[in-house]
């Protein structure tokens, strides 16, 4: 619900004097009774005191939200005030508060005072905003500064009250897609529609996320569209856009070429597109080069195995943490019950991860029909020893296999129609597939997994200090890109050959670009666009879920500085004996008085390294100042001497 439709003129007074947090309360619940929103003054205070006798809400720089859901409340709203001289609200931060916003919710329902809160939390970032509201004349201004604040902040909410300027309907309308469906496409699409706006161009983007396609195009908008583009690294809906011009490109190309692709669009420079009915629909029939639908394939295997491996992998983790190891080394992790249980569910998920892989990659290639013939393909690699590599080639070769399978099958009578998917797709695409693997691929990709698994056990620690520090750099040189795949994609085959620690070096290498930036923005706030502050720390949660895409936009603005600087502390984050030097030669220098400990020692110092890549236009001794600081500060971290 919108704060303007809470908000109403009679319960909005600015330039107020209250002398005390009680003198507050009273004139805020004042004004809510005056916009008829109570049915009991006395009540509804008594419920605002008692939520304030729990912890203040007081947030911090200027600002109070005193919230309270009672049967007092006839009917949900708000009422504001500003306090130019500022009154002591018991605020977490010690400051006095001079914004105030309370909110009046109905006991029954749902919770909405907490929906309120966040969307009032999310606009109460913004400082101009804050300053906007205080520098209000009257009711009006003040609920002008919201309407606008709220149409920016939350558009597509306002999407339907906001047509083109010439029709009802959208110059352009885009598609966003990527393999994970968790950043790239919506970047994707916050680009397209930002740069849309810069251009004066209605643009309407789909979305097709791991949630689902989101804002979907409807048959009329398409009709009227002048031109569609499709910026998507899989497959979606295509046979809806028959007949328009639409431009096919990489979703990356929506994030770093969006004015690009809109001025293509509106000067109609694309092919027509023609659907092909007797087929599944998908975007790779109208356009991009073999390569690139190569990759598409690849992705739509690993973003369909990625469950598996998360699930899996993090059961198995939490049955080593449980179990005990005194009780049989050689047993360790299924040693007692409970750390059984978890390894048994984990080595289960972990046990579909190649078919699955195998099986997306065909349907990927030859639409459902190749499921379960990728799936058989997948399945017989694994078991026979050929292991990732192996599941790999079977996904494609069980997706071509499928399409001269079609091929073969369309000379038959239509009378037979019905039996293809059936009977004759899977009873010759399992029996195919199954020669060929166990015939001919399982022999020598068993040969070069088993000589992989040989030399990677054989490496001694330099090298795989130097396989570290290239895979760790792989992951942040192009941050969710190709390269980034290609270092994920070995991580995932070094697991199937129980390396879990190249795995490991891959995981650190892509938390390491998000993170330091969220540490960058934190530490020199001075050096970053407040649209850069504001976004900045969101990735301290994406390094965390090991979503490497947030640092993508800092990459974009400078990528001089922020793609060296995030691929270095990457590449040296990756590899515990590269940092063991590291630390030697950074203890020894006389400017760094540092220690620690383990792995803590190693991340943080890549993360600052940096933060002072990032950390614009900085001075050496600026820099040095703000690093001792950071390092008291973990020093004095409960976290500090955690051996881990």
């Amino acid at each position: 619900m919108k704060i303007t439709e809470l908000l109403k003129k009679e319960s909005i007074m600015l330039n107020a004097s209250v002398s005390s947090k009680d003198d507050a309360i009273n004139t805020l619940v004042e004004l809510m009774d005056k916009g008829g929103h109570l049915s009991s003054k006395e009540d509804y205070k008594k419920g605002i005191l008692a939520r304030e006798a729990s912890g203040t809400t007081g947030i911090g720089d200027g600002i109070a939200i005193p919230h309270a859901k009672v049967s007092a409340v006839k009917n949900p709203g708000l009422a504001s005030m500003t306090v130019p001289s500022g009154v002591d609200y018991e605020a977490l931060d010690g400051e006095v508060s001079n914004l105030f916003f309370m909110i009046a919710a109905p006991a029954e329902g749902a919770d909405l005072h907490i929906e309120v809160l966040q969307r009032l939390s999310m606009l109460l970032m913004d400082e101009d905003f804050r300053k906007n509201l205080m520098n209000s004349k009257t009711a009006e201004e003040y609920l002008d500064v919201i309407d606008k604040a709220e149409r920016k902040k939350f558009s597509e909410e306002y999407a339907e009250e906001t047509p083109a300027k010439t029709n009802e309907f959208y110059d352009v309308l885009a598609v966003t897609a990527c393999p994970t469906g968790i950043a790239h496409t919506f970047m994707a699409a916050e680009n397209l529609m930002k740069k849309g706006e810069e251009m004066g161009i209605s643009i309407k983007v789909e979305t097709n996320g791991s949630g689902g396609a989101k804002n979907v195009l409807t048959k009329e908008e398409i009709e009227h569209a002048k031109c569609i583009i499709v910026a998507a690294d899989k497959k979606v809906e295509m046979n809806r856009f028959d007949g328009k011009k639409v431009i096919v490109t990489k979703v990356a190309d929506g994030i770093h070429k969006g004015e690009e692709l809109l001025k293509r669009a509106m000067a109609e420079d694309a092919p027509i597109f023609h659907a092909d009915h007797s087929e599944d629909d998908s975007s790779e029939k109208a356009g991009g080069s073999i390569g690139h639908q190569i990759y598409m394939h690849l992705m739509n295997g690993v973003s369909h195995m990625l469950p598996f491996v998360i699930g899996g992998g993090i059961l198995i983790a939490l049955a080593f943490l449980f179990d005990d190891f005194t009780i049989d080394p050689s047993n360790f992790g299924s040693n007692t019950p409970f750390a059984a249980f978890l390894k048994s569910v984990g080595d289960g998920a972990f046990s579909f991860m190649l078919p699955v892989l195998a099986g997306f990659i065909a349907m990927s290639i030859a639409d459902r029909p190749a499921l379960a013939v990728g799936f058989v393909g997948g399945h017989l690699a694994n078991q026979g020893g050929s292991g990732f590599l192996g599941a790999l080639i079977a996904g494609f070769i069980a997706g071509y296999l499928m399409l001269l399978l079609k091929k073969v099958f369309d000379k038959l009578p239509h009378s037979l129609d019905g039996l293809k998917p059936v009977l004759l797709y899977p009873l010759f695409g399992v029996f195919l597939i199954g020669a060929i693997i166990i015939f001919i691929i399982n022999p020598p990709v068993g040969a070069i997994n088993t000589m992989l698994f040989d030399t990677l056990n054989a490496m001694g620690s330099g090298s795989k200090v130097l396989l570290g520090v290239i895979l760790g750099g792989m992951m942040a040189i192009d941050m969710g890109g190709p390269i980034n795949k290609a270092a994920y994609v070995f991580g995932n085959a070094s697991i199937a050959s129980g390396q879990y620690d190249i795995m490991a070096a891959v995981m650190i290498g892509g938390m390491v670009p998000p993170l330091a930036i969220a540490l960058a923005t934190t530490f020199f706030k001075n050096k970053f666009t407040e649209a850069e502050r504001k976004s900045g720390p969101v990735n301290y949660i994406m390094g965390l879920s090991f979503i490497t895409e947030g640092a993508i936009p800092f990459a974009a603005s400078d990528p001089l500085r922020v793609i060296p600087s995030c691929a270095i502390g990457a590449a040296c984050s990756s590899s515990r004996r590269t940092f063991n030097v590291l630390w030697m030669y950074i203890k020894s220098t006389s400017w760094w008085n540092i220690r620690s400990t383990c792995y803590w020692k190693q991340r943080w110092i890549s993360y600052i390294s940096c933060c002072w890549f990032n950390s614009r236009n900085d001075t050496f001794r600026n820099f040095k100042e703000k690093s001792n600081k950071i390092i008291n500060i973990i020093m004095q971290s409960p976290f500090y001497n955690i051996p881990l």
